[in-house]
């Protein structure tokens, strides 16, 4: 059994969600929000292992939500707004049910919560990149830390140094860990600012300070003082910039 909460301004949403929920008796309601405010609480509260959050609520907007709960459970967004796609798979939303949907549709959401092994990034990233076709590059993203989810700046970004399927983001504000593999990354972020130097190195070319020749590769020297290596398939990279 799987504990579920829905949150949905609209007494319709969150019906329509209850009612398609009852082909899935795994998935067990364990309560409701209809604002901002009391979806914090309940949540906190019975901890649950799904949630279905809209976004434009009262008092505090879906994502506000996410920054003050204490343990972030699988999310599945429902909302009638196509604008905040690409921001929640940020926060590595399950996916995102547009408004009006389909019991099918609906069902291949749930179907990625009850058979997560068949789900991945590369799968799910499409759905928000088909919604928000030519959508501008963010801005800010959000990480985890501990049981948080922090807000940090694109523009704070120094460089990001790959650490397996995962990726460190070394900021102005410190380190933080990605869920993303640094390839992801390299497509989510805007490459007039970020270029890839290595297989497991990107930097963002505003914090560097100088660039050190040698033989058969490039150290780049950036503001914070760290060495990033640049290796020989990426070194024509670093020459595009030489004027």
């Amino acid at each position: 059994m799987q504990k579920v909460i829905i949150v949905d301004d609209e007494a319709a949403g969150r019906t329509l969600i209850r009612q398609y929920l009852e082909a899935y008796p795994s998935l067990i309601v364990v309560g409701e929000a209809n604002n901002g405010v009391d979806a914090v609480k309940i949540i906190n509260e019975f901890r649950p292992d799904l949630l279905f959050l809209d976004i434009q609520m009262p008092g505090l907007t879906g994502f506000d939500v996410i920054k003050h709960i204490d343990e972030i459970p699988r999310i599945i967004f429902s909302t009638a707004y196509d604008q905040y796609a690409l921001q929640a798979f940020e926060v590595h939303a399950v996916d995102y049910l547009l408004k009006p949907y389909t019991r099918e549709r609906f069902g291949q959401a749930v179907q990625r919560v009850l058979n997560p092994e068949g789900t991945n990034i590369q799968k799910i990233q499409p759905l928000a990149e088909s919604l928000l076709s030519g959508t501008a590059y963010p801005e800010k993203i959000l990480v985890q830390t501990g049981n948080r989810l922090v807000t940090v700046a694109v523009a704070d970004i120094i460089w990001i140094d790959a650490e397996g399927d995962y990726s460190k983001l070394i900021t102005t504000k410190g380190s933080f860990l990605s869920n993303y593999g640094i390839s992801v990354l390299e497509n989510k972020l805007n490459p007039q600012h970020f270029i890839r130097v290595h297989r497991s190195a990107m930097i963002n070319i505003h914090y560097v300070r100088e660039v050190q020749k040698y033989p058969s590769s490039y150290d780049v020297i950036l503001q914070n003082g760290d060495v990033v290596r640049v290796s020989r398939s990426y070194m024509d990279r670093i020459k595009e910039l030489t004027f």
